[in-house]
């Protein structure tokens, strides 16, 4: 059950991502705001990290190639596959290893979700704000990462 509530938090994840990183502006990915903020890509680039931290709780895994920043397009990509890895993982019903399951929600889960509001605001900032949704009557559903699914 535990799982359950994680994969559907991580489907909200993804849901919320998709709104923050799909069809942005060409310079949305390098966006300076200053005061050694981070660039949306490299936002991007630590909430991967963070899922794949989450996976490396369930199972052992290196995690130095998570660091490494690819261009938008890729870290994209790399987002979706990390975020369905974890995904996977959760749906074998595998207990965490090293981290209790409270302190995935108020660690890396939590941090991840932040870092998905920083992107929305970005975007406003970039003049190419979110649309609006209620993502209460959203269509979120466990085991559905990536966007567009039906």
């Amino acid at each position: 059950m535990k799982n359950d509530l994680l994969r559907h938090f991580l489907a909200s994840l993804s849901y919320r991502a998709t709104q923050a990183i799909q069809e942005v502006p060409s310079h949305f990915s390098h966006l300076e705001l200053g005061n050694e903020v981070r660039k949306p890509i490299e936002i991007l680039n630590h909430i991967t990290f963070l899922m794949a931290y989450t996976i490396h709780c369930f199972q052992e895994i290196p995690l130095e190639d998570y660091r490494k920043m690819k261009n938008w397009e890729q870290e994209v990509q790399a987002f979706y596959e990390t975020a369905e890895k974890l995904d996977h993982i959760l749906e074998k019903d595998l207990t965490p290893s090293i981290r209790t399951y409270e302190q995935l929600i108020q660690g890396p889960f939590s941090d991840a979700m932040t870092h998905v509001g920083q992107l929305s605001m970005m975007r406003r900032l970039a003049d190419a704000p979110v649309k609006y949704e209620n993502f209460m009557e959203a269509d979120i559903r466990k085991g559905f990462i990536y966007p567009n699914h039906s």
